[in-house]
């Protein structure tokens, strides 16, 4: 079977009992990077005590997973698989996904455990009563990507869930100050390591407190703006006073169709 063992994001103590023997008893890792998962399992073994004889390593990362996924045959599966990301969920903002999808479409049994998450930690600890979120992971860095992607993180009507970069943390900051000045802001370092810090106010705030290069790791919870935020839908289009070309190119932004198709596609309707 395939078994998703999710690692400790910083604090070694944070691996369950559960991990440790799925891990134990595993004959093939496959691991985001090698070198990452060999010294975890050397750190464990000392840690917990544990021997168990050397499981086969090998490579599996977002630049070759559609490729190994392609390669591989069910009986694979017929050892005790087990794949780690370098740390937390696999499959959650990692690799992991497709293999997953990968035993659905091959009746091949997996199972997927419990573990840290720097994002649902941070959504916990920014303290913004709210039931419901939105994950984005890290935003586009440049562009109308970019541009886009940030404007549906701001007014989605959500609290927001994001990682970013230290060294593009200054610049989100001020983006949201001009975009959303009252919206509060929950920011989370290094998440379960020693210097782990919370700060908390509006991106203006923040900013002043922050340093020009930031170091370490940062999850950014953002306030839900208010309302239901920015959704359209194409019969919210057509009902609009306009023409038909105008109205497909709207539809084509939101939806992704190809904007001469759309305009065919409703002068046919």
């Amino acid at each position: 079977m395939l078994s998703l063992v999710p690692t400790p994001i910083g604090n070694i103590a944070d691996i369950s009992y559960r991990s440790l023997e799925v891990l134990s008893a595993a004959q093939i890792l496959l691991c985001e990077d090698t070198r990452v998962t060999k010294k975890l399992l050397h750190f464990l073994r000392e840690r917990y005590n544990i021997t168990t004889e050397e499981p086969k390593f090998i490579s599996l990362h977002s630049h070759n997973e559609a490729e190994f996924i392609m390669s591989l045959s069910p009986d694979f599966f017929d050892q005790n698989v087990v794949y780690v990301s370098d740390a937390g969920m696999p499959g959650f903002s990692d690799p992991g996904q497709m293999l997953v999808r990968y035993c659905i479409d091959n009746n091949v049994v997996y199972d997927v455990l419990p573990g840290a998450n720097a994002a649902l930690t941070a959504f916990v600890a920014s303290g913004f009563v709210e039931t419901k979120m939105l994950f984005f992971g890290f935003l586009p860095h440049k562009g109308n990507d970019r541009a886009s992607a940030f404007q549906e993180a701001l007014f989605n009507g959500y609290t927001t869930v994001l990682y970013e970069s230290p060294k593009r943390l200054n610049k989100l900051l001020s983006e949201i100050a001009v975009a959303a000045p009252e919206r509060r802001v929950f920011l989370a370092k290094e998440i379960t390591k020693r210097y782990q810090h919370f700060y908390r106010g509006t991106a203006s705030e923040l900013a002043a407190k922050m340093e020009n290069e930031i170091r370490g790791e940062w999850v950014v919870v953002i306030e839900a703006s208010e309302g239901k935020g920015a959704s359209l839908s194409e019969t919210d289009i057509l009902a609009l006073d306009i023409p038909k070309k105008a109205a497909s190119k709207l539809i084509a932004k939101i939806t992704g169709e190809n904007p001469k198709e759309c305009y065919q596609r409703l002068l046919q309707s």
